[in-house]
């Protein structure tokens, strides 16, 4: 009875989860947009735990929900690293590329050191016996695979959010200028 009523409170846990992160970073870097750069990184955790809770062939159960608030803020933590690293240093003067390129390059170490100290942390929780062992398979499990999941592609790829979302890629500066360009040439070309 009680797991049918709170059926739909795992989902709405992780979006509050998000919500909180978001208003956090939202604070932090003083800009609306930022906090996505950010925030983009959780789907690789969330894929990486969805990936390791089926290959071991677990359930979606309260424990899993756990693990997946938990990964919220751990995969936020690595891209925190990088994009916080990028805005001190394109208000040193770089560009959003080499903000975010280097960023990532100076940032890329810690990540890893600290990443893979926490998995290696969790997994006697994945491969626990004795009572309660499920518990811990299914949080120690979604938790690493998670971790391993953000560790490997996030650091790839939050320099890009970070590039295009501050704003390094800005659209042509209009449309007709570039129209009037072009037929300019065409008449050159006559």
């Amino acid at each position: 009875y009680q797991e049918k009523i709170t059926q739909g409170a795992g989902l709405m846990v992780l979006l509050m989860g998000l919500i909180v992160v978001f208003l956090i970073l939202a604070a932090l870097y003083e800009s609306w947009s930022l906090p996505f750069a950010v925030l983009l990184a959780v789907p690789f955790a969330l894929f990486g735990a969805l990936c390791g809770t089926f290959l071991r062939g677990l359930q979606n159960d309260i424990y899993f929900q756990v693990a997946l608030v938990t990964l919220i803020g751990l995969s936020a933590k690595n891209a925190i690293l990088i994009v916080e690293f990028a805005v001190s240093l394109k208000k040193q003067g770089l560009s959003y590329f080499d903000a975010a390129l280097k960023a990532a390059r100076l940032r890329f170490r810690p990540i890893i050191m600290t990443s893979f100290a926490f998995i290696l942390g969790v997994v006697p929780l994945a491969v626990s016996t004795g009572a309660g062992a499920n518990s811990r398979h299914a949080i120690g499990t979604a938790v690493a695979f998670g971790m391993l999941g953000a560790t490997i592609i996030a650091p790839l790829l939050v320099p890009l959010f970070f590039y295009i979302i501050s704003g390094g890629l800005k659209p042509a500066k209009s449309l007709p200028n570039s129209l009037q360009t072009a037929e300019q040439n065409s008449e050159v070309l006559k």
